[in-house]
């Protein structure tokens, strides 16, 4: 398989507003009633809020201002950087939440299994578990998924009024469409800057910056974030 790095960014591009365009097209009444049937309700397992149940948390700009005004050192560049130049340097298209040091990777903001930031909690944590993109299943075929972790946390079957559902529905379509079009601003940004500063994308190097950051060395990120890129320097 090709690394997405060593597509073309037209390409990459391309992809991606054609999957905004099948986003768009999705009928929210549709999603309404998946949220509505299956009748999901938190009861606080925490278990979403690992690194361990969910992977990495990848944040909206409008999330990383929320988490800059109350702890900056709740982030960190995403992870897989989309490009690496001549020098070294890595480029990311946002920040992601950054984790504890224990067992399951607990969110930066959980303690004692509760949110330290409930009023504030992020884009993302709104509307979990609810999702709306394609993805391909273990056979390989591509198709929506709206649900995450069904059956592993929660509980199921509750009676959800209409409004609410709708309410969801919305607000999880909306959370997708920003995170689409995030990924192709950074990309027409990256289209202009690699070739404006004499910058090009070299994907062995990308492959030897890899190897010592997993070796424990420091690597420079720059993290696209509100239309400009910041640079971090981290250690695995």
């Amino acid at each position: 398989m090709t690394p997405v790095s060593l597509i073309p960014i037209p390409l990459r591009i391309a992809a991606l507003t054609q999957e905004r365009n099948r986003l768009l097209e999705y009928p929210i009444e549709r999603l309404s009633g998946i949220i509505k049937e299956i009748g999901f309700r938190c009861t606080s397992c925490a278990k979403c809020c690992t690194q361990v149940f969910n992977g990495h948390v990848f944040l909206l700009d409008r999330d990383v201002t929320v988490v800059k005004a109350i702890d900056p050192a709740a982030l960190e560049p995403a992870p897989a950087p989309e490009f690496c130049d001549q020098n070294g340097i890595f480029y990311v298209s946002g920040y992601a939440l950054r984790t504890q040091d224990d067992n399951d990777g607990s969110c930066w903001f959980l303690e004692n299994g509760r949110c330290r930031i409930y009023n504030s909690r992020l884009t993302i944590c709104r509307i979990y578990p609810y999702m709306l993109h394609r993805e391909p299943d273990e056979n390989g075929d591509v198709d929506w998924r709206q649900f995450s972790g069904l059956d592993q946390h929660g509980e199921y079957g509750t009676l959800l009024p209409e409004d609410e559902s709708l309410d969801l529905a919305r607000e999880t379509k909306e959370y997708e469409n920003a995170f689409l079009t995030q990924e192709i601003k950074f990309l027409e940004f990256m289209q202009d800057y690699f070739p404006g500063h004499n910058l090009r994308h070299v994907q062995k190097i990308y492959d030897n910056q890899m190897r010592r950051f997993t070796r424990g060395d420091e690597i420079i990120v720059r993290v696209y974030y509100n239309g400009l890129l910041e640079e971090c320097r981290i250690r695995k």
